[in-house]
């Protein structure tokens, strides 16, 4: 008896999943954590309207959600100045990289993105057979100039970049960024990540033409808008692009509560912009904290801070596995030399309280570790 057919692609790929979940990590250890400070979830949650609309929605879960996401979308047209044709919603900006990996690779197809960068989009890019490449961050910035020029040497038909960058939250000004989209080479079309955007500086969107076809840009509800977990994402793209995705996309994958939160998370920008002001005085004691320590926190644009454990990447692992031990739950970056560092989320006052307690006592046990290896 033979089992599935797999296609050959799909044989040779290790069985994966990118982020090993705090869940995960629970169930491992016997116990919750105090502190979950390590997803980049907002520890602050949606708008309470967001919450109300979706507690009405549930009512009427036995029914599918507006396959053609009509409200959100106009919604969203609106907010941004562009027309409904613009505007594409799927489950998250991970699930609309996945659409538009199978809308556009075929094996062997060129992908350039930077050493380090976001691993999910790898990962969905490896799943079509995509082939990576990849350059260095500049700093601890992803490099606009570089990508550019590994795009002109492999012809790729894709780009990513996240600005604001995920894992180390720095942000390259809109300017910069409107003078990358000016070099994508013809053919090839530029990702631009803008997951953080929402709590980033005035200035770090560019300004870009919503027809221009060497772009789209991926937005989020997951990061300021505090609903990771009901997985709304969305492309703004030029219409010929957002078209395209109706040819491959699930049609039923947003639900009707998911859809009821957005909207009502979208109108009560009133809340966002208080949320911006709780995530700045966050990421203020997050530096206090790290600086306590004899830490260097990374400036960020986002809602959470890499923190420079001032030592190479095998010290950075030991302290976040401290951290853990103390029932911390914080990540780090993957990648030489970005694993310098750990990341840490923006959350209330409690959850900072229980890290800046775990902190010293993490470092003093990683660095009693190294002098006694």
């Amino acid at each position: 008896m033979t089992g599935p057919r797999y296609t050959p692609l799909v044989a040779s790929l290790p069985a994966t999943v990118p982020f090993v979940g705090p869940e995960t990590q629970e169930r491992q250890r016997g116990r919750p954590f105090r502190a979950r400070i390590g997803a980049n979830e907002s520890v602050f949650g949606p708008s309470p309207r967001a919450v109300a609309a979706m507690q009405a929605a549930a009512s009427d879960c036995w029914m599918y959600g507006d396959p053609e996401n009509h409200d959100l979308r106009a919604a969203l047209a609106t907010h941004h100045g562009v027309t409904p044709a613009h505007v594409m919603v799927g489950e998250g900006i991970d699930g609309i990289l996945g659409y538009l990996c199978r809308m556009v690779l075929e094996p062997g197809d060129a992908v350039v993105t930077s050493d380090g960068a976001y691993p999910t989009f790898n990962f969905h890019v490896t799943g079509y057979g995509g082939a990576l490449h990849k350059v260095p961050y500049k700093g601890d910035m992803e490099d606009p100039d570089a990508l550019i020029a590994r795009a002109r040497e492999v012809a790729p038909k894709l780009i990513y970049l996240a600005n604001p960058d995920n894992p180390m939250g720095t942000a390259h000004p809109g300017p910069v960024i409107a003078g990358m989209v000016k070099e994508v080479p013809e053919g090839s079309l530029l990702i631009l990540d803008e997951a953080y955007i929402d709590l980033a500086p005035e200035g770090t969107a560019p300004q870009i033409d919503a027809d221009d076809p060497r772009v789209v840009r991926m937005r989020t509800f997951s990061k300021g808008y505090g609903m990771a977990g009901a997985r709304v994402g969305y492309a703004l793209g030029a219409p010929g692009l957002i078209t395209a995705f109706n040819k491959i996309r699930n049609h039923f994958g947003m639900s009707r509560i998911s859809q009821a939160g957005a909207l009502a998370a979208l109108a009560d920008q009133h809340y966002l912009a208080e949320v911006r002001d709780r995530v700045a005085a966050s990421r203020d004691r997050l530096a206090a904290i790290a600086d306590q320590n004899g830490l260097r926190a990374l400036p960020s644009a986002t809602n959470f801070v890499a923190i420079d454990c001032g030592a190479d990447g095998d010290f950075a692992r030991r302290v976040l596995a401290e951290l853990i031990a103390r029932d911390i739950f914080v990540r780090m970056p993957f990648v030489v030399p970005q694993d310098r560092c750990i990341r840490v989320s923006c959350a209330p006052d409690a959850q900072m309280a229980a890290f800046a307690e775990a902190l010293p006592q993490a470092l003093a046990q990683a660095r009693a570790a190294v002098r006694a290896g």
